[in-house]
């Protein structure tokens, strides 16, 4: 099984996709009880920061290299703060600590995903095993290799949701039963459409990818605790190889 999580209000919503044309949709209220289900999966791809740096005016490599691969998406990739903002008790506690090691302020949107950074950063701290399952991916690097090209679209328009689901839907026919089965048995307060496209489309990078993904960078940094500092994608290349063997 091929796993894409997305981070959503109700915690992490995890769709999971077999190469039978097996799938399964899952809520989870934090990343430990998702990788106590999903322990034997193939791959787990997250969008969440991973590997994180501890000071410096430098990003992490695979941030800007993202930004420049996305063009008109670019706003969607921020900047990740260093370890130590993440444990921060408040948001201006953590601005202090990024601007005097990093000599970056932190964005609210920033904060406000910090607490779902914290949980993937003590997980993979303390449970090695999980590094060679769970790796980092972004949704909208996931849509720019499976159709070669940014978006058009942002995800939040109606024109960004069509044309971003019937992407999902050239390439895995079970998308649209996937999509309908999450709006009906999920509350839009707990969980975005936006959220089940993002899920889907790191599934189905993981699914057409698998031991072929590539990352930005190619050659991977590596993090004071030894976590990677990459984003995986699949490439174009091995989407078009995929539907000639179909």
């Amino acid at each position: 099984m091929f796993v894409g999580v997305d981070g959503c209000r109700a915690g992490w919503l995890a769709i999971g996709l077999e190469a039978t044309g097996n799938w399964q949709v899952d809520i989870f209220s934090n990343v430990s009880s998702l990788w106590d289900h999903h322990r034997q999966a193939s791959l787990i791809l997250i969008d969440i920061p991973i590997g994180l740096k501890a000071g410096g005016k430098a990003e992490r490599g695979c941030d800007p290299q993202a930004r420049k691969l996305l063009g008109p998406r670019r706003s969607s990739v921020f900047p990740a703060p260093c370890r130590e903002a993440i444990y921060a008790s408040s948001y201006q506690e953590a601005c202090d600590i990024n601007q005097r090691l990093t000599d970056k302020r932190l964005s609210v949107e920033n904060w406000n995903i910090i607490p779902k950074i914290r949980e993937v950063d003590c997980l993979l701290s303390d449970d090695i095993s999980a590094r060679s399952s769970i790796r980092e991916t972004h949704p909208e690097l996931c849509f720019w290799g499976l159709a070669d090209r940014p978006m058009q679209y942002a995800k939040k328009r109606s024109e960004g949701l069509s044309e971003r689901t019937q992407l999902l839907w050239s390439i895995y026919p079970g998308t649209t039963d996937i999509i309908a089965h999450a709006l009906s048995t999920y509350r839009r307060k707990d969980v975005a459409r936006d959220d089940i496209l993002d899920a889907l489309a790191a599934a189905v990078t993981g699914l057409m990818g698998g031991q072929n993904l590539v990352s930005i960078p190619q050659k991977p940094e590596f993090d004071e605790r030894g976590l990677r500092m990459e984003m995986a994608y699949c490439s174009h290349a091995v989407v078009e190889l995929w539907d000639r063997t179909e």
